[in-house]
C-alpha cells in the first residue's frame, strides 16, 4: 500500500504494520523531499544500533513500550507518547517486548 492509496482515508496507524517473528517490519507511508513517516514493528529482543542522522526525528510510539536512548541517556517510551531525537546526536531503540512506532524525519 503506497503513499498514494493512504490519501483522503482515516485510518488507524498501528494495523498499517504487523509483527513479525524474530524482526522488524517498515513501512513508509509518505516520502517527500522534506521528509519521511515510516511506521515500524519491533519484535521483542529486535532493535536499531546507535547511529546519528543529520535532522531532527520524532518517534510516536503507537503499541508496547520501548527504549530510546539518546546520547548514552536511556528513555522509556509508551503507547501514547512520543520523544524527539535531535540532530547529530548518536540514538538507539531497543524493544524490550514488541513495539510499533511511527518515526517522522524532517529534514532542514
Amino acid at each position: 500500500m503506497g503513499e498514494n492509496n493512504l490519501a483522503e482515508q482515516t485510518l488507524n496507524l498501528k494495523n498499517l504494520v504487523d509483527y513479525q517473528d524474530g524482526s522488524i517490519v517498515s513501512k513508509e507511508i509518505m516520502k517527500k523531499d522534506t521528509g519521511t513517516v515510516t511506521l515500524f514493528a519491533f519484535d521483542r529482543g529486535q532493535g536499531l544500533s546507535e547511529h546519528t542522522a543529520p535532522f531532527d526525528a520524532m518517534v510516536c510510539i503507537l503499541d508496547g513500550t520501548a527504549e530510546v536512548i539518546i546520547s548514552g541517556q536511556s528513555h522509556q517510551a509508551r503507547e501514547g507518547e512520543m520523544i524527539i531525537m535531535p540532530a547529530n546526536k548518536p540514538h538507539a531503540l531497543k524493544a524490550n517486548e514488541q513495539f510499533k512506532m511511527m518515526l517522522v524525519m524532517i529534514r532542514s
